[in-house]
């Protein structure tokens, strides 16, 4: 399969949209050897702060010399970014190789009768870096689920410790429309006797992920409870974090910004520590220099300085509450905001948590049938429509941003990953002081 036709085959697959459960993975997985079982994983869920918290603990894992894969999603501009194995992207040949061979198999399997419809896009896509990971003979795998937990195709591993990072209000079509559900739902990874590491810090979610856990008899440590001595000092770039493991006092400053960064970083101390005790004993200060070392673009990633401009995907209410706060702590001035989202998400919402920093919104729209129409958008905009300007094309979009700074005001572009990867697949986001 060329590159090409691996393309043409998984668009196609995108049409078939989500179905949740897992017996095709299972089936699919079996029929290629059971490659997600050949290596430890530590398997990542929660509605914000998951890819972080996975790139900071493949850093650590690095760092440490052990061959770690990482699969995440989505990507911002190409497919292959979600596979990646020593901090490398799986080469696109190597990719297409593995998607040929999965094809192959599923029409197989099809023909046989053993699987009655066809995987999934996310199903084929996990398959590939189960079987990737396998061939490279990984030392462990970080695995970031894609939604949800329990019915996610990645929560057919047996991984060392699960991990749980936030639990907040999204894709409610699927995981529920209250907390409580959805951290149900999340929680599906826990497994019998299996260590959690838990962010989630009050309410019904937590009471949730904390009556699962004790169903399964699987020892929680709550990252941000009494005794944790959580702490951040300073503000803007400034800011340090401190965090008690194991009664020892550990500060850190991710190279991340924001201070959500902080707490995925104590999430993801908190989950080497829980590994070092449970797999392989790793060193307390290489798994800070992996937490501070980190990189994982389109999360408040400066692409340029004059003027500042500044990328992030936060696509969901507590996403963009966390770009408020950055804002409002580190920038301290109106932005220059250029904004798109999904239609699927609470517009309304969203507008009033950062439309009022802004000094002026250019609203646009990426290329995706589920992108918000940007009338829609205005629509619901209700007294900033003032401050509202349309340009539909992304690049005109950025080009006028930068013409209304006059290199002075600071540009935020936010609302969806998939905006981030247009602008990076653009060539926008080429770092200019």
């Amino acid at each position: 399969m060329n590159s090409s036709q691996c393309r043409d085959y998984l668009d196609r697959l995108q049409t078939l949209g989500i179905k949740l459960g897992l017996d095709n993975i299972r089936t699919l997985l079996a029929s290629l050897g059971n490659p997600h079982l050949k290596y430890p994983t530590i398997l990542v869920a929660g509605t914000n702060g998951k890819g972080s918290v996975c790139a900071m603990l493949a850093e650590v894992l690095k760092r440490h010399g052990f061959r770690a894969g990482l699969y995440t999603s989505p990507h911002l501009v190409t497919m292959e970014e979600r596979i990646r194995v020593g901090g490398r992207v799986i080469p696109s040949r190597s990719f297409c190789g593995l998607i040929g061979r999965i094809r192959d198999r599923i029409d197989a399997l099809l023909a046989a009768g053993d699987i009655s419809c066809h995987p999934t896009y996310f199903e084929v896509l996990t398959a590939a870096a189960f079987l990737y990971f396998a061939e490279r003979k990984t030392d462990i795998a970080v695995v970031e689920v894609g939604m949800g937990g329990r019915y996610d195709a990645t929560n057919v591993v047996h991984p060392l410790i699960s991990v749980i990072t936030t639990i907040a209000r999204d894709h409610q079509k699927y995981l529920g429309s209250t907390l409580g559900q959805i951290a149900f739902e999340k929680a599906g990874i826990i497994k019998p006797g299996v260590p959690v590491v838990c962010g989630v810090e009050k309410g019904i979610a937590l009471r949730t992920i904390r009556r699962r856990a004790r169903e399964l008899r699987a020892p929680v440590h709550e990252v941000f409870g009494e005794g944790s001595g959580f702490a951040a000092a300073g503000r803007g770039a400034g800011l340090r974090f401190s965090l008690t493991v194991n009664g020892r006092r550990r500060t850190f400053r991710p190279s991340l910004q924001g201070f959500h960064q902080g707490k995925n970083g104590a999430v993801a101390l908190a989950a080497a520590d829980a590994l070092s005790r449970t797999w392989a004993r790793l060193d307390p200060e290489t798994i800070i220099e992996g937490i501070e070392s980190a990189r994982w673009p389109g999360r408040l990633e400066t692409i340029r300085r004059r003027p500042l401009v500044i990328l992030d995907g936060a696509h969901n209410e507590e996403g963009e509450q966390a770009v408020r706060a950055f804002l409002l702590d580190s920038i301290r001035r109106p932005v220059i905001l250029i904004f798109a989202v999904m239609a699927d998400k609470d517009i309304r919402r969203l507008v009033r948590i950062l439309f009022p920093l802004a000094q002026k919104v250019i609203l646009t729209r990426f290329p995706s049938a589920r992108a918000a129409d940007p009338e829609k958008i205005l629509e619901q905009a209700g007294e900033f429509r003032d401050r509202i300007t349309i340009e539909r094309d992304v690049r005109k979009a950025y080009a006028l941003a930068l013409v209304e700074s006059k290199s002075r005001v600071p540009v935020v572009v936010t609302g969806s990953l998939f905006l981030v990867g247009e602008i990076k697949r653009l060539g926008l986001d080429r770092f200019q002081r």
